[in-house]
């Protein structure tokens, strides 16, 4: 069975809200930051909210997923596949996401600016947990900048001031990259539990953060010394049913592609909420029936209709099911629990970062960077793509690309549809898309769904309450459209 070791709601005794926000020197500050024990307790904090049901390995995780190229969503999120912005039912969503990240943001401070102070805890301790815990506040601001743009920065410098103006995302992104240098120097190469951020997640970070502004031989090279460290493989298949139980099933401890997974057991409001909306109640593949709230079609949908279907993928990612609108409908089980005991408790862990995502990013950024594919580039895309036939990921193979056959443009839109394949229900897919530009991301959605994306659908609002209550936002920091 699998087990959590210290993701689980500790800090009761924090009541984040009374404790450390209203009456920070009662607890917080003066008796709870002198041990390694007590710091790394603190240090759960700060991931506890990114675990969390309306996070995004559950709501927010869901609300991307309606606005891929390879589905559409059902329900109330319907309106996010017409690209158009958000509605009254979704815009709380985003705003609970907001509150999830800053949560993070705050935890993470407290360990930065306490720990250091602590009376009965190595050097080496504080210095491992601090860049922890940036490791933590980075990754909640590459989030926050991506889906909002320019947010305000709060760091340990500012735990008492509640008015902070609005920082560009040049200067956000000034911060991640400063955090996860630190972390990536400072972390181990083995967390002490499996989920710990790790030196190999800081580098894994810094990859998609280069690849996402576009530098890419900076994430090529990152991406390079993840792979040449041989401390990461691709797990072999033969079936498609051997993607559940080797890689994303519920019963899946860890494996050797796992980077950084948001760790997930059958626990109420442990679990991965986001398998929930994948289902229909009637496949009997969540435990506890289903939403869904996305879906796909095997003659709408061009990324369907045109998939191999000898590519193991499709049929280990999707399943038939006519949800009233005919017999083409697919939902997606790639994270599937038939024994989840509730809506939010899947055993299914939550990938941030595997290797399968490293090798493609590096093939995209190394041939962005050298204005043309590489043989290494067509090598860690072959290695995928084999994977993906059921082959042996590091043995040559009848279905592997051959580097002669491919320009700059055309091996760029490979990758990008392997990327596409691969990373589906995993929150990735509209990233990936916003990272190549407003245009491109455009065409891209026009060409599969027939629909044009509205400039204000390309940011979330910021909260309305945030708005209210820091005085330092004035309306025209709003996000264009809201």
């Amino acid at each position: 069975m699998k087990k959590i070791l210290f993701f689980l709601p500790l800090l009761g005794l924090f009541s984040c809200q009374e404790v450390l926000v209203e009456k920070p020197k009662a607890v917080a500050v003066e008796t709870f930051y002198n041990t390694a024990s007590e710091v790394e307790a603190a240090v759960n904090a700060a991931y506890a909210q990114l675990r969390a049901l309306n996070g995004i390995s559950g709501q927010l995780g869901a609300q991307l997923e309606a606005y891929t190229d390879y589905s559409y969503g059902r329900g109330s999120y319907q309106v996010l596949s017409d690209f158009q912005g958000l509605n009254s039912t979704n815009i709380p969503r985003t705003d609970e996401g907001w509150r999830l990240f800053y949560l993070t943001i705050r935890n993470a401070n407290l360990v930065i600016q306490n720990a250091p102070k602590g009376t009965s805890i190595s050097q080496a301790d504080v210095a491992k947990y601090v860049a922890e815990a940036k490791y933590l506040r980075a990754f909640a601001y590459f989030w926050l900048v991506r889906n909002w743009g320019g947010v305000p920065i709060r760091t340990e410098a500012q735990l008492s001031e509640p008015n902070v103006k609005r920082n560009t995302a040049e200067e956000v992104y000034t911060l991640i990259v400063n955090d996860l240098k630190e972390a990536e120097t400072t972390l181990p190469e083995k967390g002490a539990q499996v989920g710990r951020a790790t030196k190999w997640a800081a580098k894994a970070a810094l990859a998609e953060v280069y690849f996402t502004r576009n530098q890419y031989a900076e994430a090529r090279d990152k991406a390079d010394e993840i792979i040449k460290s041989n401390a990461f493989s691709l797990v072999p298949v033969t079936t498609a049913a051997e993607f559940d139980t080797k890689i994303f099933g519920p019963t899946v401890v860890t494996s050797t592609e796992e980077i950084w997974y948001l760790k997930q057991t059958r626990q109420n409001d442990q679990g991965m909420y986001l398998a929930m909306f994948a289902h229909h109640p009637g496949s009997k593949l969540h435990g506890a029936g289903g939403f869904y709230a996305h879906y796909s079609d095997t003659e709408t949908n061009p990324n369907m209709k045109n998939w191999d279907a000898k590519d193991l993928r499709k049929s280990a990612f999707w399943y038939s099911w006519d949800i009233g609108l005919g017999k083409n409908s697919i939902l997606c089980k790639k994270f599937s629990d038939p024994l989840a005991p509730n809506q939010t408790a899947a055993g299914n862990d939550f990938p941030v970062y595997r290797y399968a995502d490293i090798l493609l990013l590096y093939a995209e950024a190394a041939s962005r960077a050298g204005n043309g594919p590489t043989q290494a580039a067509v090598d860690a895309l072959n290695q995928v793509h084999r994977r993906a036939y059921g082959q042996n990921p590091t043995t040559a193979s009848s279905v592997d690309f051959k580097l002669a056959d491919f320009t700059a443009t055309t091996f760029n839109d490979l990758v990008l549809k392997e990327r596409g394949y691969e990373t589906q229900y995993e929150a990735k897919r509209w990233l990936d898309l916003k990272r190549l530009g407003t245009p491109k991301l455009k065409e891209i959605i026009k060409a599969a769904t027939g629909k044009d994306v509205a400039d204000k659908h390309l940011f979330w609002p910021i909260p309305v309450a945030e708005l209210n209550y820091n005085t330092a936002l004035a309306p025209i920091d709003q996000n264009p459209g809201y």
